[in-house]
């Protein structure tokens, strides 16, 4: 990224601009967090906040690279906001009005975010490697103990109990704590080691993405490509997949393409080569060819729909990409690790409150899961259901072709994929969609 990027002088407290000491061989705390991305590092702020004393793990140093599209959705937002950080444009954001969707005509279709009283009606973009300093930052400041560099390595299991009672790191130091909270990512050690394999029949994606200097930098809308085309659009072959490019506000543009395991082309498919095809037949002007690439195309994987269960089991907890929460619907997975840790964090304290060991503190820990299925079970079932259908490139062009000129069902559309509804609901849309999150097939 380009140095003078103007999300660097976004306002606020950054993890790398401070100095830890080094831990010790065994440290005992309330809580220990592993991984401060957005999910670890929003459970250790809410957490710290309430008086507890946390540990927060990170393998890394700050700033550091993360594969992600850097777009920020009202859902986000709003959780920004919890956290107490200023994301006015005075304070260095630059925001986005909503989506505007290219496929299926000529023109491309807008969708602003939609006026709700649980959302703003704002987008934002920020790098990475900017945001999750500033959230790891946030959490020191809140009181959180933040130690990076510790790459750990496994759970500590209590042998009589069989709960797990804190981690070690490679270099056999200790952290120990009544509970520990998983934000260790998609392939999560600690989930791993205790038992909580990835659910098969829950949906995968790939994503790979790069930036590129663009005229598009400085758009007031976040873009997304239903049909990505190997050459002219409507007179060559659709490849598999979606793309988009989110403006940064500095000269440069957060560029990629996803991929869902419904997708036959799904683990056969050089992604990154997929991603230069469709590239080089997008207009030069745009600026998306390989002289203007500023870093290497690099990938991940898009844990959906919940991919691990128990969400709680013997005093270890799992939060974020570490339980597969990213939205099957449109790819977005850090509002629900904001999410999903500010749940977790109330269990906690919940737990704290009523003695941590006791009978009370074990049903306390036992909500964290029972808030997750309320707050988006029916949801992700109808996602499961919307990635089987959508894997097909021929699929999507037919529902694109035929959905986008129509006004209504596009905002129906609009506000199911970015799940932004009101509650109770405010108008049909929301009743709707929460009606069909109620009568999904269970997966």
């Amino acid at each position: 990224m380009p140095e003078a990027s103007r999300a660097s002088s976004i306002a606020g407290p950054r993890a790398s601009a401070m100095t830890f000491a080094d831990p010790q061989a065994t440290q005992d705390a309330d809580v220990v967090v592993v991984g401060a991305g957005p999910g670890g590092s929003s459970a250790a702020t809410f957490l710290a906040r309430q008086g507890l004393d946390v540990l927060l793990l990170e393998k890394s140093e700050f700033p550091r690279e993360k594969v992600c599209g850097d777009g920020l959705t009202p859902r986000t937002v709003r959780m920004l906001g919890r956290l107490g950080i200023d994301t006015s444009p005075s304070s260095g954001w630059v925001r986005n009005k909503g989506l505007r969707i290219h496929g299926g005509r000529t023109e491309p279709f807008t969708m602003a975010w939609p006026e709700l009283t649980a959302f703003p009606d704002f987008g934002l973009v920020c790098p990475r490697s900017v945001f999750d300093d500033l959230l790891a930052g946030t959490a020191v400041q809140a009181g959180a103990r933040l130690h990076t560099g510790v790459r750990v390595s496994a759970p500590i299991v209590d042998d009589r109990s069989g709960r797990v009672v804190g981690v070690t790191d490679a270099r056999g130091r200790e952290y120990r704590a009544p509970i520990v909270v998983a934000c260790d990512g998609v392939s999560s050690r600690l989930a791993e080691a205790t038992g909580r394999t990835r659910l098969a029949k829950r949906p995968l994606g790939v994503a790979v993405r790069s930036y590129y200097t663009s005229p598009k930098s400085d758009m007031e809308w976040i873009e997304s490509y239903l049909e990505l085309w190997d050459g002219k659009p409507g007179e060559s072959n659709l490849l598999p997949g979606y793309g988009w490019v989110f403006g940064l506000g500095d000269g440069s543009a957060n560029v990629g393409l996803g991929m869902l395991d419904s997708s036959k082309a799904f683990g056969k498919t050089d992604y990154r080569q997929l991603m230069r095809t469709w590239l080089d037949n997008t207009p030069e002007e745009w600026g998306f060819r390989e002289a203007n690439r500023l870093e290497p195309i690099r990938g991940a994987a898009l844990p959906m729909a919940i991919n691990r269960a128990p969400l709680y089991r013997d005093g270890l907890m799992l939060v974020g990409d570490s339980a597969g929460m990213v939205n099957p619907f449109n790819g977005e997975g850090i509002s629900y690790a904001m999410e999903s840790a500010e749940m977790a964090a109330r269990a906690i304290v919940d737990a704290r409150a009523r003695g941590f060991g006791s009978p009370g503190a074990e049903l306390a820990f036992q909500s964290y899961p029972n808030q997750v299925k309320q707050a988006w079970g029916g949801y992700y079932r109808l996602g499961t259901v919307f990635v089987q259908l959508i894997g097909r490139p021929e699929i999507m062009h037919l529902c694109v072709t035929y959905g986008l000129p129509r006004k209504h069902l596009m905002y129906l559309v609009h506000k199911l994929l970015a799940h932004l509804t009101d509650e109770p609901p405010a108008d049909l849309s929301d009743r709707l969609i929460a009606l069909m999150s109620r009568v999904a097939p269970s997966t």
